[in-house]
Formats: C-alpha cells, sequence, structure tokens
C-alpha cells in the first residue's frame, strides 16, 4: 500500500547523498550509506509507515533488516534532528 512512498523516499535519500540505489541495499556499514539508510527509516516511520512494512520493503530489494535495526536508525536520526538545525531541515525538506 505504501511501497509507492516508500520509492519515492528511496529516490530522495539517493539524491541527497548522492548515491546509487544498489549502493544503499548492501550490507555495507560505510557511514554515508547507514546514515543514508537510517534516514529513509525516519521518513518512513514519520509519514506513518509501520516498521513491518519498511521491513517488507527493504527486503524486497535485497536488504534484510531487523525491527530492532529500523528503531535504533529511527532514534538516530531522532538525535540528529534535535541536535542539528541543518539535519533537521534536510529531514522537513525530504518529508
Amino acid at each position: 500500500m505504501k511501497k509507492g512512498i516508500f520509492n519515492e523516499y528511496v529516490d530522495r535519500v539517493l539524491r541527497t547523498f548522492g548515491i546509487e540505489k544498489e549502493e544503499l541495499f548492501t550490507k555495507s556499514k560505510r557511514r554515508d550509506l547507514v546514515d543514508a539508510r537510517h534516514l529513509l527509516y525516519y521518513l518512513c516511520y514519520h509519514r506513518p509507515m509501520q516498521i513491518r512494512y519498511i521491513q517488507e520493503y527493504m527486503r524486497e530489494n535485497g536488504y534484510e533488516v531487523g525491527h530492532s535495526t529500523i528503531i535504533h536508525g529511527i532514534e538516530q536520526v531522532s538525535d540528529k534532528v534535535s541536535e542539528d538545525m541543518d539535519y533537521d531541515t534536510i529531514c522537513r525538506e525530504l518529508a
């Protein structure tokens, strides 16, 4: 149901971070890729989109992720948003 929204957020995150879709959905722990995935979780969650849907859409793109990992990512971005006005602005522009 919300797959189109998820895909739109993927496109926005890719443009913002200047990365390729294949990179976003790899198990790489490269900081920019982790930050991009966390931002994707945050945007989807605040849409609102249930975590199980985020998991499903990530899996459809070849990336297995656990419920707790998604929650951790959302918390990380929430912390950044509350501490960094620029990050807050970016999140509001992407939403």
